[in-house]
């Protein structure tokens, strides 16, 4: 892919992206499995768990559309919950595209599923920027962002993880490492199962979601 000189800057901002995800991608996946590892405590390359755990949706953010939300808005749905930004090269794009899919998948069905994601990026990750980035998806995706103190909590009470590194070579100096994984969970905010894109195609996601509804 090259820019020329009419392109758009949504063009460039995907460019720029893809070509900084060849030095990041390493450390991403490093970053997933030390999550996985440390919140979950499945000790293993295994990227499904399900069960009882100290996870719940709580939250106080805004959407995509610039409307205050919590969890009780979702409280009526199943949730498929994300955290990423914008930014992301790499983990971010793949996992929303497969989070669409298995809504697509999920046909009629997917009216009783919340997608959502959460940015861990809410310095660059306004409003407008979600809605733009969101869109790109799936037209019921739901992009959550907030000020740094909301979104830390956020994470702490779904128990992920992320960092900020300062790095020149980045996109405004500096990444978002950051778990990989993609939250089930129930209606009322109860913690179901987690799973990563890759570990299962999206059909059998799909499925088993359909037997929980």
């Amino acid at each position: 892919m090259s820019i020329e000189p009419g392109d758009t800057p949504s063009k460039a901002r995907l460019l720029r992206t893809i070509l900084w995800g060849t030095i990041t991608a390493a450390l991403a996946g490093l970053a997933i499995f030390w999550a996985l590892d440390n919140y979950l405590g499945n000790g293993s390359k295994a990227v499904r768990y399900s069960g009882e755990a100290d996870i719940r949706s709580e939250f106080s953010l805004i959407d995509h559309t610039g409307q205050e939300v919590t969890q009780a808005d979702y409280a009526d749905r199943w949730q498929l919950v994300f955290f990423g930004f914008t930014n992301c090269p790499d983990v971010c794009p793949t996992t929303l595209a497969y989070m669409a899919s298995v809504l697509d998948l999920l046909g009629k069905d997917a009216d009783q599923v919340a997608p959502i994601f959460i940015t861990v990026d809410p310095e660059r990750d306004t409003v407008p920027v979600m809605a733009e980035y969101v869109s790109a998806f799936h037209p019921r995706l739901i992009g959550l962002t907030g000020t740094g103190a909301q979104v830390a909590e956020a994470t702490r009470n779904f128990r992920t993880w992320y960092e900020r590194t300062e790095d020149d070579s980045a996109p405004d100096g500096y990444f978002m490492a950051h778990a990989g994984h993609i939250y089930l969970m129930r209606p009322g905010g109860e913690f179901e199962a987690v799973y990563q894109e890759g570990g299962q195609p999206p059909e059998a996601l799909a499925q088993e979601i359909r037997k929980k509804l």
